[in-house]
């Protein structure tokens, strides 16, 4: 039986529910990322994993055989990265994480996605400032002069199978938790991590609905790091909104640049989750140092997110990622003023009085996407209103932005039909 033969049969198995071994399930990735699939056929293991779910063993199964069937790159001692699995958008904690772990002293080599339900990846947001497609020799030439990079991981040949399935799903704004788990740890293990923090937010709208799923995909994360040999923590927790105020590639950099920065207007809700973020992976990056630099912080900070305030508090982290940006190809003079929105834009203007109850994470890409984002880097949604702030009658409560006067009519229209904030 062919490869190709073997993978359909696969697909039809899992079409009606039935388990699939690592034969199976390898002839379906090594198909698809050699393009030996059509995209409708991608699309139905796609669907069958949202619908049918894949046992943790074939979870173990997808994601050795999307490492496998891809390249990899290998960086020496403790090589510390941090995900989200996304679904919130203007929340750009990795922008600030990188310089700050970079700047402690430990290997950060971040390979960054494209937004999938949101307007806006962490490579998209890092394409503002400079380019984030490279190949493997310079991805190592980077990290080699600034300890990190911020690279688009779609620019080399890690985990192929699974830019493929974006592509099939991207459409659709879904991603099974399953498909979530796998594309993610099968980039962070083929890019070399073993020390990795995941983010893992649930709430109303967002992708992990309940607590209780939240807690089962912790669950999966810490299963498949225990079965490749990796540290790993999962930072769960409830959201109801955006921790910062712009949405879209251009708006988030802005923002983590004004943390960076430290500027008096930074918005420190998105300061305060990148340095829980950061704080845990300096701990657990520590955990496997020399006692010495143990004993060294423990003394001078008292643990990982007083390290942090304090990398980022003295400028440090802004000069790391000035040099990122420098080694990059981008500008490392470039400040957040810099950064200009769309040059259409519109007030929303409150209708009646109150105070903001929640933010519609869902329906905020989805009108940041009508805008143009991301693949319109100046389009996006900035928010003057978040959850527990009043609102007078006639109260610009966000500001919508697009580099098209078309988008941001059909933005206009739509609004009403995908509300962004809701009142008590």
């Amino acid at each position: 039986m062919t490869q190709e033969t073997l993978a359909l049969q696969a697909i039809r198995k899992k079409l009606i529910g039935k388990r699939l071994n690592y034969d199976e399930i390898f002839a379906v990735m090594d198909a698809i990322s050699h393009e030996k699939l059509s995209p409708i056929l991608t699309t139905y293991f796609a669907a069958s994993g949202y619908s049918k779910g894949f046992t943790n063993e074939e979870v173990y199964y997808l994601t050795k055989a999307m490492i496998e069937t891809g390249d990899k790159l290998h960086f020496k001692g403790i090589v510390a990265d941090k995900h989200s699995i996304g679904g919130v958008p203007g929340t750009r904690t990795t922008l600030l994480v990188i310089p700050i772990v970079a700047s402690a002293g430990f290997l950060i080599p971040k390979s960054s996605s494209r937004a999938i339900t949101t307007p806006g990846g962490t490579g998209d947001d890092m394409e503002v400032l400079a380019p984030v497609t490279f190949t493997k020799e310079q991805i190592y030439k980077i990290v080699e002069k600034t300890n990190a990079c911020i690279v688009w991981g779609g620019s080399v040949d890690i985990a192929p199978a699974d830019d493929d399935l974006i592509k099939v799903e991207e459409p659709l704004m879904f991603e099974s938790f399953d498909k979530i788990l796998v594309s993610i740890m099968a980039k962070k293990i083929a890019f070399g991590s073993n020390h990795i923090v995941i983010d893992l937010p649930y709430g109303n709208h967002v992708k992990v609905p309940k607590k209780a799923d939240g807690e089962v995909l912790k669950k999966k994360f810490e299963y498949l790091a225990k079965k490749f040999n990796v540290q790993l923590q999962v930072y769960l927790h409830n959201t109801n909104q955006p921790a910062g105020r712009g949405v879209g590639p251009l708006l988030e950099t802005k923002e983590a640049m004004k943390v960076l920065e430290q500027l008096p207007d930074r918005p420190l809700d998105l300061e305060e989750k990148g340095l829980i973020l950061a704080g845990m992976l300096l701990d657990l990056c520590l955990k496997d140092s020399p006692k010495k630099l143990q004993e060294q912080v423990k003394k001078e900070f008292g643990n990982g997110t007083k390290w942090a305030k304090y990398i980022l508090s003295s400028g440090h982290a802004l000069k790391k990622m000035r040099e990122i940006i420098k080694v990059q190809g981008g500008n490392p003079a470039i400040i957040s003023d810099d950064l200009k929105p769309g040059k259409y834009s519109y007030d929303v203007v409150a209708e009646g009085s109150g105070t903001v109850k929640e933010i519609d994470c869902k329906n905020v890409s989805v009108i940041a996407k009508i805008l143009g984002a991301p693949a319109q880097k100046k389009s996006g949604i900035y928010l003057y209103k978040k959850a527990g702030e009043k609102v007078e009658k006639g109260d610009v409560t966000m500001t919508f932005f697009s580099e098209s006067a078309r988008n941001l009519e059909e933005a206009k229209d739509s609004v009403r039909n995908f509300p962004i904030l809701s009142y008590e």
